[in-house]
């Protein structure tokens, strides 16, 4: 099928797609690396990776290759059967989580639905009374995925307007407070801690690493499960696999998706021993979790991360474009409030609404994303050189001298 022109798709989106984006402002068409091209030729140096989800950048060689294969191969069976990698990817993720079990699903949303489950199994088995124990504590600014449980666990207006009543049993506390969650997690009441490492959606906040450990020693005293939400942070972006191993914590389960596929939609579950006995047949199901084509997209990410030493190469790189990043606010101090974040998961913290300068960062060039109204998120793909990284900072600061701020 011939590719439609620039202006009949975004006709298309106007008349058939439904509003929740908005108006997308260009159509992207073709990808390789950290480039990005629309559909009227023009290049962008893509900083957003699909809001974290392309590690290996677009179309990388051997991801392509395994995608194609399995795709010839099998591509769906449903979990009534086995099927080779779904066991394989299980097995790579128990190496680099611990010994323990997984459930695949299809995102970061289901992947954070099924701790909740995860949470009130446990609650239940902590009281033996069915509702007695539902308490999950989660961080202010979290976001956690936008179904009904991930909303409830998301204290943010803008997320949950127009949806309540929403599910009960959740309450709050500032991230890196560690008295406020001393205070609020009750041995009796509450069934699980659930966190991001690094909020993105928040604004790019990182949780300390004495705050997550301190946070662990009262969960393990209370016998309440602490549940890490690594979608956007996980899989090599920071400089680790995960980003909680920077604390040397071992949380009881861990969400993942996003960077996991590379582009191919999949989320996981690792659950630790004892927990990860607490889902038996009939408790949770998913129909394309885990399916073969899914689980070999993720096994070449792992691959790729691999033999490709990415995460030695964010470290090795980090430096320099960190330190290019922290000049620009030497530069414009008036909009340029701090840089703060972890390897390849960057928060530019501004003086000013971002949405504006998210769009003139696009028109020069370089995709990123807006972070809680008061930072641009920096994404880049695992794979990106150091002129790719040193392109964006030419680009953010040719932008920020032109800018005029309020």
């Amino acid at each position: 099928m011939a590719s439609e022109s620039p202006d009949s798709t975004a006709e298309l989106y106007a008349q058939h797609v439904a509003r929740n984006y908005g108006a997308p402002p260009l159509t992207l068409v073709r990808g390789q690396g950290s480039k990005v091209w629309d559909a009227v030729g023009k290049c962008y140096l893509d900083f957003s990776s699909g809001i974290a989800v392309n590690a290996l950048g677009h179309c990388h060689p051997v991801w392509v290759k395994r995608v194609q294969e399995q795709a010839a191969k099998l591509v769906h069976v449903s979990n009534l059967y086995r099927n080779e990698p779904q066991g394989q990817l299980a097995a790579s993720l128990a190496k680099r989580c611990g010994p323990g079990r997984v459930i695949f699903c299809n995102s970061g949303a289901e992947a954070n639905e099924g701790l909740l489950k995860l949470a009130r199994l446990h609650g239940l088995k902590k009281s033996a009374v069915e509702g007695a124990c539902i308490g999950v504590i989660v961080a202010e600014r979290a976001f956690h995925g936008r179904t009904f449980g991930g909303m409830s666990a998301t204290p943010q207006e803008k997320i949950q307007k127009g949806f309540r009543p929403l599910l009960s049993g959740f309450s709050a506390a500032p991230l890196n407070d560690i008295a406020a969650w001393d205070k609020i997690i009750d041995a009796k009441t509450t069934a699980a801690v659930l966190l991001e490492t690094i909020q993105g959606e928040g604004g790019v906040f990182p949780a300390d690493p004495q705050f997550l450990r301190d946070l662990q020693k009262i969960c393990r005293e209370r016998n309440v499960l602490l549940l890490i939400d690594e979608i956007q942070c996980g899989i090599g972006r920071t400089g680790k696999f995960f980003a909680f191993e920077y604390a040397g914590i071992k949380p009881d389960a861990i969400a993942m998706a996003k960077g996991l596929g590379g582009g191919f939609p999949i989320g996981a579950i690792w659950m630790a021993p004892p927990c990860d006995e607490l889902f038996q047949a009939g408790s949770h199901g998913t129909t394309f979790g885990g399916g073969a084509l899914a689980a070999s997209a993720a096994l070449a990410v792992l691959e790729v991360i691999e033999d490709e030493k990415l995460i030695e190469r964010v470290n090795h790189q980090v430096p320099v474009w960190h330190a290019a990043l922290r000049a620009l606010v030497a530069m414009r101090p008036d909009l340029v409030k701090e840089i703060r974040g972890t390897g390849y998961m960057i928060g530019v913290v501004l003086s000013v609404d971002p949405v504006p300068l998210v769009t003139a960062l696009r028109e020069a060039g370089l995709l990123t994303v807006p972070a809680g109204g008061v930072a641009i998120r920096l994404l880049p793909p695992l794979t990106a050189s150091a002129e790719e990284l040193a392109e964006s900072v030419e680009i953010l600061g040719r932008v920020f001298r032109g800018w005029k701020a309020a």
